[in-house]
């Protein structure tokens, strides 16, 4: 089928703030108001939208940004210009790990790495990281449903990446727990002509429809058939 990842959804009790927050610290552009978008150089074709919730947030997401470099001191150059734009560190039991991890003013976290050969072309952002009890068999989903490969795998980790082999892989991290609550950060897939065929094969691949337009993962997720 033809569906394709179009968006990274993030929840916000102030939208435009957080964009604003992100296109900074991106060196994206606000495109229009709630949507960051990457300039063409960058390779990202996934746009960054911030909608509406008036709870704030109060656990751990269970998908998040992480963000490349190609030194050392560029890594600490991306910290500094988060904390200054009103990120803070945080613990989420990392412990003595190479990659910092931060969050962003509404506390959503996201990592900024160390520089690794594997993301030297990616732009800004190295990878969307999702949470998975099942690394392999979410990953298989999610390849099917963006088209994107997987092409690397590990005991815990599967990461998919664009046929382009442009922006952002697609990672799957092993966690001990499972979808319990509405995601805060989640995808939007942007279908071909025929949208109800393409609802119906994502339901074949293990998907389910949760709400009018959404539906969510085999472990959960939510996300949005535009």
């Amino acid at each position: 089928m033809s569906t394709r990842l179009s968006n990274v959804v993030l929840d916000a009790v102030d939208p435009s703030e957080l964009a604003r927050f992100w296109a900074e610290l991106l060196d994206w552009r606000v495109s229009r108001p709630g949507v960051v978008r990457a300039p063409p150089d960058d390779g990202c074709e996934l746009d960054l939208v911030f909608v509406p919730r008036s709870e704030p947030k109060t656990r751990k997401n269970r998908m998040h940004l992480d963000l490349s470099s190609a030194a050392p001191d560029q890594q600490m150059v991306i910290v500094t210009r988060a904390l200054a734009l009103g990120a803070s560190r945080v613990d989420v039991g990392q412990r003595n790990v190479p990659w910092i991890v931060l969050a962003d003013p509404e506390g959503n976290e996201f990592c900024a790495l160390e520089p690794r050969p594997e993301y030297a072309a990616t732009g800004a952002v190295a990878a969307v990281v999702m949470d998975a009890v099942d690394p392999a068999e979410l990953a298989q989903f999610w390849s099917a449903a963006s088209g994107w490969p997987q092409v690397m795998a590990s005991p815990k980790t599967a990461s998919l990446r664009a046929p382009h082999s442009r922006g952002p892989w697609l990672e799957f991290v092993w966690t001990g727990e499972p979808h319990e609550t509405p995601n805060r950060v989640r995808m939007d897939l942007l279908p071909g002509e025929d949208r109800a065929a393409e609802v119906a094969y994502l339901v074949e691949l293990g998907a389910r429809r949760i709400g009018a337009g959404v539906m969510a993962d085999p472990e959960g997720n939510e996300f949005r058939v535009l």
